[in-house]
């Protein structure tokens, strides 16, 4: 299976990209925690940070490494933890990585940069996180017929897909499947979560925080200025999904397209096979030929 998926979405190694400074701040807590407005209020402070959107819209090579090292850990069997070189490889310059990476990868990112410090962002309410994620994870994601559809006519999409769905979210929560893992396991593995950072992570270098603390408890922390202005809220439910349909939208047309002439190259290849089931006919060369020009041909 993996020669035919490296076949079809194989992309060329991603370069490795350089660390130019320390890394300041792990920002740990599970997605649909505040994690957007808290990496807006950490630029604003001057950190250079890594969001799961900057996952999302990475260049693909650097995608399917994320998707190869999340399958790596959820899904081989062994002992092989990701290292702080192969972490430094995709995060490169940043100094603040935040939600997808080091949720997915919390006790290897908290033991690869000792050094940091670590937030622990939550919400006060399981019940709402619970709920939210339910409808970003499930409901806009491992549920999306059509995403799912689509994600196989389009490499970034397709290793995306992998990062998240195939084995991330259903690796992170226990489950078949994301929505298994969270409906049976969703609370449990977010209290869970919160009681491995505490036990790994020094008190003088962990902060609890929640979006509804603002600026205050962040900044004493960081030892920075509050800013004079007020805390940015952003990414409620409704706006998440707006965003994943702006950002996936253009791969989407992408893999209509893709999907058009792979219907049309069977279309050929058929054609062929019936009038050319004999090697030596002059269709034979054509048939040889169309798996590898739908690949060439893919956008």
């Amino acid at each position: 299976m993996e020669t035919i998926i490296n076949t079809l979405y194989g992309l060329p190694p991603a370069p490795p990209r350089t660390r130019t400074g320390p890394m300041r701040i792990l920002c740990v807590g599970l997605p649909r925690s505040g994690t957007e407005s808290l990496s807006l209020a950490l630029t604003r402070l001057g950190y250079k940070t890594f969001h799961g959107w900057d996952l999302v819209f990475d260049d693909a090579p650097y995608i399917q490494a994320w998707a190869k090292l999340v399958q790596r850990k959820y899904a081989t069997p062994g002992d092989d933890p990701v290292t702080r070189e192969e972490f430094d490889a995709l995060l490169g310059p940043c100094d603040v990585v935040i939600d997808s990476a080091p949720a997915l990868f919390t006790s290897e990112i908290i033991q690869a940069y000792p050094e940091a410090k670590v937030i622990l962002n939550t919400r006060r309410d399981v019940d709402a996180w619970h709920c939210s994620a339910m409808s970003a994870f499930v409901d806009a994601g491992s549920r999306n017929w059509g995403l799912w559809w689509v994600h196989l006519f389009e490499a970034e999409l397709f290793w995306l897909w992998r990062v998240y769905y195939g084995f991330g979210y259903p690796g992170l929560f226990g489950g078949r499947n994301t929505q298994q893992g969270l409906l049976c396991n969703g609370k449990r593995v977010y209290r869970e979560h919160g009681f491995m950072v505490r036990g790994m992570v020094p008190s003088e270098r962990l902060l609890e925080w929640n979006v509804e603390d603002g600026w205050a408890p962040l900044c004493e922390f960081l030892g920075k200025d509050v800013p004079d202005e007020p805390f940015p809220r952003t990414n409620n439910g409704a706006g998440f999904v707006q965003r994943v349909e702006a950002k996936i939208g253009p791969r989407k047309k992408r893999a209509f397209m893709n999907m058009a002439l792979t219907a049309a190259s069977v279309g050929v290849l058929g054609a062929a096979i019936v009038l050319g089931n004999d090697k030596r006919s002059v269709w034979w060369p054509v048939i040889q030929e169309v798996p590898a020009w739908i690949k060439a041909k893919w956008v």
